[in-house]
């Protein structure tokens, strides 16, 4: 990113500001949401600017997030592979793990993927501006750049994205040396011996994969009573189950207590005096929107626990500012924030797009074993009045996840006599699948339906068909 502003930088705002515009639209942020509102609007007619504070445009998603995370999250796939290849009847040693070329492969596909995307802006003839924005009206963001000068946009709507970052538990200081977020964790430049993990969220359970792919002792401390405490509850026992194989230890509903470094690292703390000393501590609690100090308030946009507050078109307060991804309370995914710029760009296009259903979103963690799911969960099910059947076909039945050498399962909630609520899945390359889950959901099949389909062999997706034949009463490959 960008520097934010120091004492200098505002001293030099004083100067005349340049003005420049109108613009149909402009977006405060890069991330997955604002360029995606970008592209769009642009292909739409729209003139559109694009702010980012940022060097390079792709947000924490292309940058620090999905992308990089995932990355690493192969290089570990193939460090276990290389340990494991005696199984398959390959000869072959694991000699360690080179962190700086670890490293290198994770920012070439970084680089590789924001230069793809920033000529793909450029030939929308979107106009980037870098530097840090703030509202100044309903219809104007005032920009300062790393050198201090300042300009106005002006644009007829004005699309926040400025996207979240890694919170903290009060009194716990994140120091980037013992304490670590997210962000110092894809920068490392060596295999911690041991770490304990804050958090058994998404962030916290894929960290936890790598490291102990690449070698280190790793614990997990949730305060909830499962790691993935969203997800079905199947599928979270299923995860843990598989993570205990894996020699990955947790804590779950134990609650954290405090930190202090130690000579080797630091100490941490837990609720009934239990110490977990390690090399490092990740703290995964979750990530807060970037809200302070890009003018909000005195825009009169409307916010709540720092979240700017939205309709279900994206509108907020003022009639000329939207916003989207994870600035607003909707599920902290790339994929969403997508879908949130797509709308809003459209909305202003006059296109009159349906609003976003975020039970039917697809969500993947991708740990090993990876978990996906989309739709409700049995219990939310319950909660809403359902009357619910559900089927769980394990992978153990599945010739092509006994190929892989993974174990997990495939579930499905249905309403009585009514479509598929909900689809979940644990095992080695589930994320894959879920896209079928998605349409499953969204288009609100009868088992029956999705029964009527044939599924490819062998393949991961006959798990998927064989579910809903068993949910439609005629089983094929299942026991009773």
């Amino acid at each position: 990113m960008a520097p934010r502003p120091t004492r200098r930088h505002h001293r030099e705002r004083e100067r005349p500001v340049a003005n420049s515009g109108p613009f149909d639209i402009v977006v405060l942020g890069a991330g997955s949401g604002g360029y995606a509102c970008a592209l769009r609007a642009a292909e739409l007619g729209k003139s559109v600017a694009l702010i980012e504070r940022d060097e390079s445009l792709g947000g924490t998603c292309l940058n620090r997030g999905c992308i990089p995370t995932k990355a690493l999250l192969h290089a570990a796939e193939i460090a276990d592979q290389a340990r494991e290849a005696a199984k398959f009847g390959i000869r072959a040693t694991f000699e360690g793990i080179d962190v700086a070329g670890v490293n290198a492969y994770k920012d070439k596909v970084v680089s590789t993927t924001v230069k793809g995307l920033t000529g793909l802006i450029k030939t929308r003839g979107i106009e980037v501006v870098h530097g840090t924005g703030r509202l100044t009206g309903p219809t104007t963001v005032e920009v300062v750049t790393a050198d201090g000068q300042a300009r106005t946009l002006e644009g007829a709507h004005i699309v926040l994205g400025t996207g979240s970052q890694p919170k903290t538990l009060p009194g716990l200081e994140i120091d980037g040396e013992r304490v670590i977020s997210s962000d110092h964790a894809l920068r490392l430049d060596r295999v911690p011996g041991s770490v304990v993990i804050l958090g058994g969220g998404v962030i916290g359970v894929e960290f936890a994969s790598v490291w102990r792919s690449f070698g280190a002792d790793v614990t997990i401390v949730e305060a909830l009573p499962h790691l993935l405490p969203l997800e079905e509850e199947s599928s979270s026992k299923r995860l843990e189950r598989a993570f205990r194989k894996r020699g990955i230890k947790f804590e779950v509903g134990t609650r954290f207590e405090g930190a202090k470094p130690t000579q080797g690292g630091v100490s941490v703390t837990l609720e009934g005096g239990k110490n977990i000393d390690a090399e490092l501590l990740l703290v995964a609690v979750g990530r807060g929107p970037v809200s302070d100090g890009i003018g909000l308030a005195e825009a009169g946009v409307e916010t709540e626990r720092g979240f700017v507050k939205v309709d279900e078109y994206c509108r907020t307060s003022v009639p000329t500012i939207s916003a989207v991804g994870d600035l607003i309370p909707s599920p902290q995914l790339a994929h969403v924030g997508f879908a949130e710029g797509i709308l809003v760009a459209e909305r202003l296009a006059g296109l009159g797009p349906a609003p976003i259903d975020y039970d039917g979103v697809p969500r993947i963690t991708y740990s090993d074993p990876e978990v996906a799911s989309v739709g409700i969960t049995s219990a939310t099910a319950r909660e809403r009045g359902y009357e619910i059947k559900e089927f769980t076909y394990d992978l153990a039945g599945n010739p092509k996840s006994k190929i892989l050498g993974t174990q997990g399962e495939v579930k499905v909630i249905a309403a009585v006599d009514g479509p598929v609520l909900g689809l979940h899945m644990v095992g080695a390359r589930v994320g894959e699948l879920i896209a079928e889950g998605q349409l499953i959901y969204n288009w609100e099949a009868l088992p029956g339906e999705v029964a009527q389909l044939i599924h490819p062999h062998p393949t991961q997706s006959e798990a998927v068909g064989e579910a809903h034949l068993a949910l439609a009463g005629k089983p094929l490959h299942v026991h009773g």
